[in-house]
């Protein structure tokens, strides 16, 4: 409820920080809460700074976490945007991301094609309910992975950049150069992490670390050494930010922009990543589009036949994974960290939900939720300003959540064969 979001930035201001939020399907409820405590505070909207993910298509395709059918849900993130693009203008309304993609084990041309097939679909949802391009253009923001081939990540990057901005520019007719300025957060490769010989794991995030920045990542997150089999301690998260810090601040790589450049491998590269893309972005068009494959489960078929080539490799040593299957060492004594959740936490929350529910005016939240339901029956109307008020009256994300399954159901995944 907006009280656990008024406890949460408790003696916060909020125009001194930037808040990430990585919420999907119901991301426009917590982007509703965030704005009511900002106006409950008497905040200027256009002061904030934050992102939402509320990247709901690549739940479809990689993440698996949905509530929603396909089109009601993407009606959802297109309401997001339009509100953001009239009411937040230094808000990133949503956050594209192909991370996940490639940690659910795509090629990284499988990785870019398939944020790009996404991309195409918000754009055009959002000039289709009468938003500029120019306008909201630079507030989209992108999250890609960095992996563990150097080269080819680096490529990937400078790809990603080139298509993007040819997207903008010729299909929806951006002239805003910052609405054709592909933003992208990276992060290195969970999937990349090995048990075995855990205290390597830190060489492997500082090298995907560096291939974001030789790349052009605007912001990066390096994992902790044991996160592939825990949550990480504060050691592992120290070193993990240490590995930043070492590259920001002692190899003067940032001061250089794009500096592989001009190298024939990595351009060469970069247009082969580039040529490879596109090719998938014309199979998804001729498919039928982005929502059509997703039903059709393209996009599924894909990340699951290139997961279990890429297994296949590991298994037989062709991908070598230094510890798990070349310089093995028999025996290992792993020290895991455990972080038991306490037990009286959803105790906790639940009585908390219960003094909102009876301290709120019932009568008028269901009144609300029924005008909630109404309008969502109309899909010009965009859903965001009921929201914000719903919230206001100690709605929680549970009764709209439900009230909203009520008309459009709830997402049935179809098997991948």
């Amino acid at each position: 409820t907006l009280a656990d979001m008024e406890e949460l930035f408790d003696g916060i201001d909020l125009t001194k920080i930037s808040v990430s939020m990585t919420i999907n399907p119901s991301a426009w409820i917590l982007y509703a809460m965030y704005i009511a405590l900002a106006q409950k505070r008497g905040y200027d909207l256009n002061d904030l700074s934050g992102t939402i993910q509320n990247d709901i298509l690549k739940e479809y395709i990689a993440q698996k976490e949905w509530i929603y059918p396909v089109r009601p849900s993407v009606r959802l993130v297109r309401d997001c945007i339009q509100y953001g693009s009239e009411n937040m203008k230094r808000y990133n309304a949503i956050n594209i991301s192909g991370y996940h993609i490639s940690e659910a084990g795509s090629t990284a041309v499988q990785e870019v094609a398939y944020t790009m097939a996404t991309t195409m679909v918000y754009v055009q949802t959002a000039i289709d309910a009468g938003v500029d391009v120019n306008e909201f253009g630079p507030r989209l923001s992108f999250f890609f992975v960095s992996q563990a081939d150097f080269f080819e990540e680096i490529a990937k990057f400078r790809a990603a950049r080139r298509i993007y901005a040819k997207i903008m520019r010729e299909k929806f007719g951006a002239t805003n150069p910052e609405a054709s300025r592909l933003r992208f957060h990276a992060q290195t490769a969970a999937a990349t992490l090995t048990k075995p010989q855990y205290t390597i794991n830190p060489i492997r995030t500082a090298l995907q670390a560096l291939s974001a920045v030789l790349g052009g990542a605007q912001s990066l997150h390096t994992n902790g050494m044991d996160e592939a089999f825990a949550i990480p301690t504060e050691e592992a998260m120290r070193i993990a930010l240490r590995t930043q810090q070492i590259i920001a601040y002692e190899t003067n790589v940032t001061q250089v922009v794009d500096p592989l450049g001009g190298s024939y491998f990595v351009e060469s590269l970069t247009d082969e990543i580039e040529k490879e893309v596109w090719k998938i972005l014309d199979e998804v068009e001729q498919l039928g589009g982005t929502l059509q494959c997703i039903d059709d489960g393209y996009f599924q078929r894909g990340i699951s036949d290139s997961a279990y080539d890429f297994a296949l490799r590991k298994a037989s040593g062709e991908r070598p994974v230094i510890g798990v299957n070349m310089f093995v060492q028999k025996e290992e004594d792993v020290k895991i960290e455990i972080h038991p959740h306490d037990p009286e936490t959803e105790r906790r929350q639940i009585d908390r939900l219960n003094k909102v529910r009876n301290g709120r005016d019932e009568e008028k939240v269901q009144a609300m939720l029924k005008q909630l339901k109404e309008q969502a029956e109309d899909e010009s109307v965009n859903l965001m300003p009921i929201t914000i008020e719903l919230v206001k009256e100690g709605a929680s994300m549970g009764d709209i959540v439900e009230t909203l399954k009520g008309i459009w159901g709830t997402y049935r995944e179809k098997p991948v064969i």
